[in-house]
């Protein structure tokens, strides 16, 4: 017996060659066979002729080591055990790519057959690009952050659409020659496992996990010079929008690409989380306000009827919740709609105690819907009303920590009136054209938005102004 390296525990000194020459112990009592269900897969059990060559070379029984010290070597064991033995190589390799290997075999891929990189057809690609605009839109800085971050590397970035077709490629920014990353790297050609095997953005756009695939866990013998590294992007529904994938051609990673790449798909997600929520409050929030604006961030986003309908990653662990169709704010954060609405009008994070108990920093922003930036109308809107205010009362000040709804100023929603974003929305209209005493024209450029779009909106209230008071 001795210690592994791997997993600090006391293990048999015996791999599936030593077993052989062990009295009393037989291999089927040592080694895992397939299982039928294995077999049905496309995979047949079977033993390795011991005169191939492992690693390159013949190596006897006898002189093979007992454990494999790099990543490399263990790898060359899993595909050895895999591919010629028959054998499930379970703790040598990920368990992603044993599952995509697996997958593979299934589908009765040739691991030595070629690869052609052939683009999809131009029609497919269209309809790609169209159909992924807002992932785009809301990637486009990051993209631009992460190949300069990269830069120096010989890495490339790429982006990919939920089936794993490239929409966006970095340019080669080293003198490394990359023949494969050349023809790989280009908007629509298909990465996805169906198509090349074994790959961490394959491997993502079946799971949606984030995976590191490295030299030989790629199922094609072809690809053993790649490694890459790749992480999901969701959309409002947790639906997979994307594939965010860091890879490079020769040498590995010299620092940790799974890291690098999960912080830049969560500040994509979270950029896209927020294009796709134009009508609906959201929520930033965390234990320490120092975070809020990066992707550490919790995010959730309300619609007009209260509902808690989507939360990033980070704003699932903080609250614990559990999403359905009808799942109310006040259930998450402990206030209704309207109280939560009132934490827009202050600039700063506000302290905020959670149903759980858990204290958190949070901050509102309403979407921006039809083009309209209701923050800033919001900000004009408070401006009207303290005016007004103050000519009946003073401000009373806030609570540093809010309980309750009592807390908050203006908490109450009005008599006889919904608290809703559409009804805020409404608000602020009024208000900024009570600020430009009714000039149409000058309270459009202060909301930011057209003339004709305002008077839009003030149709929809069962307001029509002539046009006249432009």
């Amino acid at each position: 017996m001795r210690t592994h390296p791997d997993v600090g525990a006391t293990v048999p000194m015996f791999f599936s060659r030593a077993r052989a020459s062990t009295p009393g112990v037989t291999r089927s009592a040592c080694v895992p066979r397939w299982n039928m269900a294995q077999c049905s897969e496309g995979i047949s059990p079977k033993r390795r002729n011991p005169a191939r060559p492992i690693l390159g070379r013949t190596m006897p029984a006898s002189a093979q080591p007992l454990f494999f010290q790099t990543v490399e070597q263990r790898t060359a064991l899993a595909r050895q055990r895999f591919f010629e033995e028959g054998e499930r190589p379970s703790g040598l390799v990920n368990e992603a790519v044993i599952q995509s290997w697996m997958r593979c075999t299934g589908a009765r891929r040739n691991s030595a057959e070629p690869i052609a990189f052939d683009p999809v057809t131009r029609s497919r690609m269209h309809a790609c690009l169209t159909r992924n605009q807002q992932l785009l839109a809301a990637g486009n800085e990051e993209l631009q952050q992460l190949a300069t971050a990269l830069s120096g590397t010989n890495c490339r970035v790429l982006l990919t659409d939920p089936q794993g077709v490239v929409i966006h490629a970095s340019a080669p920014t080293g003198s490394a020659t990359q023949p494969l990353l050349n023809v790989a790297c280009r908007v629509g050609v298909s990465l996805a496992e169906s198509d090349i095997g074994t790959t961490a953005p394959g491997i993502v756009a079946k799971t949606a996990v984030l995976c590191a695939v490295s030299g030989g866990e790629h199922y094609h013998d072809m690809l053993q010079r790649m490694h890459c590294a790749a992480a999901p992007i969701r959309d409002v529904h947790g639906r997979l929008a994307g594939v965010l994938d860091v890879s490079i051609e020769g040498n590995g990673f010299g620092f940790d690409a799974g890291a690098l790449v999960a912080l830049y798909a969560s500040t994509i997600e979270n950029h896209l989380l927020r294009l796709q929520s134009p009508a609906h409050l959201v929520l930033q929030f965390q234990a320490s306000p120092k975070v809020l604006g990066t992707p550490l961030e919790a995010l959730a986003g309300v619609d007009v009827a209260g509902r808690l309908t989507w939360l990033n990653p980070v704003a699932q662990r903080l609250t614990g919740a559990a999403l359905d169709q009808t799942t109310d704010v006040a259930e998450v954060f402990g206030q209704p709609l309207d109280a939560l609405l009132a934490l827009h009008r202050e600039p700063a994070p506000r302290a905020w105690r959670l149903p759980n108990g858990l204290t958190v920093w949070v901050r509102a922003h309403i979407g921006v819907a039809d083009g309209v930036d209701f923050n800033h109308a919001v900000a004009l809107a408070e401006q009207v009303a303290v005016a007004t205010a103050s000519d009946v009362a003073a401000p009373t000040p806030a609570a540093t920590v809010v309980h309750s709804a009592s807390h908050l100023p203006d908490s109450t929603p009005e008599p006889a009136t919904a608290a809703t974003l559409d009804h805020h929305r409404d608000r602020a209209i009024q208000a900024a054209l009570q600020a430009s005493g009714g000039n149409i024209a000058r309270a459009a450029r202060q909301l930011g938005v057209s003339r004709g779009l305002l008077y839009r909106r003030l149709r929809a209230q069962g307001d029509d102004p002539a046009r006249g008071s432009d």
